[in-house]
């Protein structure tokens, strides 16, 4: 793998070049837009997997993220309101593709 910026052969370790400084295309956006889009978490969900997917964007406990919810719920019932609003508009996460494996499945003959 080279450098596009000056040419320098890089390892398929380094996100960086060591000679001009320059990102790799390996290396990982960082930030917001990297992050995982907010979607309701199907794996660790308790009721509707709001809390556990707003924990996953954030980065965050999602105990945390349920003490929080549940202290808004019953100080003023900005959370109970807040929580339905967020269980209909968040899109629920799409599941890891095992076609992959399903695809291998059908030629072993």
């Amino acid at each position: 793998m080279f450098c596009t910026k000056c040419g320098n052969e890089l390892s398929e370790k380094d996100r960086f070049c060591p000679q001009c400084g320059h990102a790799t295309e390996a290396a990982p956006a960082s930030g917001p837009a990297a992050a995982a889009r907010l979607t309701l978490d199907v794996e660790n969900k308790k009721i509707a997997g709001v809390c556990a997917g707003f924990a996953r964007y954030l980065g965050i406990d999602v105990i945390l993220v349920r003490i929080v919810w549940l202290v808004l719920a019953i100080s003023g019932g900005v959370g109970v309101i807040a929580y339905l609003v967020a269980w209909i508009l968040m899109p629920k996460e799409r599941p890891a593709a095992p076609a992959a494996a399903s695809e291998f499945a059908g030629q072993r003959g």
